[in-house]
């Protein structure tokens, strides 16, 4: 019981750490080297795709969506789809997926030439199962060696979510202390009883048993 009571803990908060890397925002500093329009048949991996766009048809089962193709300062490749989020999660409340495009399309450049803006995204690339993170916001910075500011967002959330989550670890540890311990040490001693009763019982007829036999 204890091994799996520490599985379901690991198990439980990998996926909590999962989310949250995916789910909070990111920064790259990126050259954008080209910018198109896709039309993408939604499959096994719609659940890393955002919903259609504000206003369109959100039952369709393909759309066209937006791509912003780029190299990071270490001269490798990500793809970022870019996507509203709405109203939906996670709550960036992003409706100008045009507006970000025509900005990504502007910092467009060559090597020779090469223009780096710093694009803030969430989620996951996987090429296996063509999962793309999807861009939030781009803006133009002056060098790829620049400094990324302090992520105070994330350092937000977290420290809100530890200390949600201390005080109802706090609140069950008294919960557990006040009803639950008591109750199944109730029931241990009960257990304990009954199988003394047993055990004096057997004792009893074996003597009984044993006055037959002399």
């Amino acid at each position: 019981m204890r091994i799996l009571g520490w599985v379901i803990t690991i198990a439980f908060w990998t996926v909590v750490l999962a989310v949250f890397h995916y789910t909070l925002p990111q920064r790259d500093i990126v050259r954008v080297t080209d910018t198109y329009e896709k039309r993408i048949d939604f499959g096994e991996n719609s659940i890393f795709w955002a919903s259609a766009d504000t206003g369109n048809d959100a039952t369709t089962i393909n759309r066209d969506v937006f791509f912003i193709q780029t190299r990071r300062a270490d001269n490798s490749v990500m793809v970022y789809r870019n996507e509203d989020t709405g109203w939906g999660w996670p709550p960036y409340f992003k409706f100008d997926t045009s507006n970000l495009q025509a900005e990504s399309a502007d910092l467009k450049s060559a090597p020779e030439t090469p223009k780096w803006g710093m694009l803030t995204h969430y989620g996951w690339r996987n090429e296996f199962f063509s999962i793309f993170p999807n861009a939030i916001s781009i803006k133009p910075v002056e060098g790829p060696d620049v400094s990324k500011p302090i992520p105070w967002v994330n350092i937000i959330v977290l420290f809100l979510f530890a200390v949600v989550t201390y005080a109802i670890w706090v609140r069950w540890r008294r919960f557990r202390a006040a009803r639950l311990d008591p109750a199944f040490e109730e029931i241990q001693d009960n257990l304990d009883a009954t199988g003394d009763a047993i055990t004096e019982r057997k004792g009893r007829f074996q003597r009984w048993l044993n006055t037959w036999r002399s």
